[in-house]
């Protein structure tokens, strides 16, 4: 650690200039991971909700929903169909404003109305299943969720592909800036390398000192750049938790594991940091060795 230390403090400027680029293109490709976590966990949540919801009149009673959801399920387009009567749906609405007296004071099971939650056997039925829905005069509202899964899933898409894209200029410009601030150092050094290999230094012997002091100043950006990400979502806590009111928590299902995204939580926040630390020291790993290769061959 001292040898390192000392490096850095005969080369500051070069130093800082590596930690800077370390520092912004770690930061970058965080907040590029995390917002495609939570875009991708709100699309499995939404995915997972009913794709067709009916609400029928508050007053509407309940041999009538039964006749509507009777033939719906002999129309054989439907997977499965569930009935949320009115205090079922109080039920639910009380678990989702516990922390809220004031709104569980105004609401009672008398105003909320009874519903419907179907699923179809086949993309293709949701809108013939929506269509059937809405003709019926019982019927409320119809709230079809595939128009919502088609645009998050296209939003999805277009910051996976922009992200990639960014993501690969990045790491392009990350390790050419990084290898050419390395061989500056590394020149600083030539004589002192040149005195090595007369001696009989082996490659690893006169690239490890590179490589540690890579690997320091990657996992150093990637600490500093996590910290300053960790607190603007603490800043935006407020924010998403009003935004994302309703929704219990947005979680990633990677193969058999299931990761919850939001709220945040140490696990989630962990590995976003380990992938940070891992990627820095790669990155500076990757441009010292290619800046100590000119004076090695």
């Amino acid at each position: 650690m001292n040898d390192i230390l000392t490096s850095i403090r005969r080369t500051p400027y070069q130093s800082l200039a590596a930690f800077l680029v370390l520092f912004f293109t770690l930061f970058l490709s965080m907040v590029l991971f995390v917002s495609i976590s939570f875009l991708q966990g709100l699309l499995q949540y939404v995915d997972t909700r009913p794709q067709v919801t009916a609400y029928f009149q508050v007053k509407t009673p309940e041999s009538e929903i039964f006749k509507v959801r009777d033939e719906l399920t002999a129309s054989k387009k439907v997977l499965s169909l569930e009935y949320v009567s009115k205090q079922k749906a109080y039920e639910i609405y009380k678990s989702l404003n516990k922390d809220n007296p004031l709104l569980l004071e105004m609401v009672s099971s008398d105003i909320l109305p009874p519903s419907l939650e179907i699923y179809a056997l086949q993309p293709e039925y949701l809108p013939q299943i929506a269509e059937y829905l809405k003709k019926q005069p019982s019927v409320e509202e119809v709230n079809f969720q595939k128009d919502i899964i088609d645009r998050l899933l296209t939003l999805t898409q277009i910051l996976r592909t922009t992200s990639s894209v960014f993501f690969a200029y990045l790491l392009l410009m990350g390790i050419i800036v990084l290898t050419a601030t390395s061989m500056f150092k590394i020149a600083l050094k030539r004589d002192e390398i040149e005195l090595m290999r007369l001696l009989g230094a082996t490659a690893w012997y006169i690239r490890k000192p590179f490589l540690m002091e890579g690997a320091f100043l990657g996992f150093l950006a990637a600490t500093f750049s996590f910290g300053l990400l960790f607190g603007i979502l603490m800043y935006l806590n407020t924010f998403l938790t009003s935004y994302l009111h309703g929704i219990p928590n947005l979680s990633l299902s990677i193969m058999s594991l299931s990761l919850v995204v939001w709220p945040l939580n140490p696990l989630f926040m962990g590995i976003t940091f380990a992938i940070a630390a891992v990627f820095g020291i790669g990155i500076a790993a990757i441009a010292n060795l290619l800046a100590t290769e000119k004076y090695l061959k």
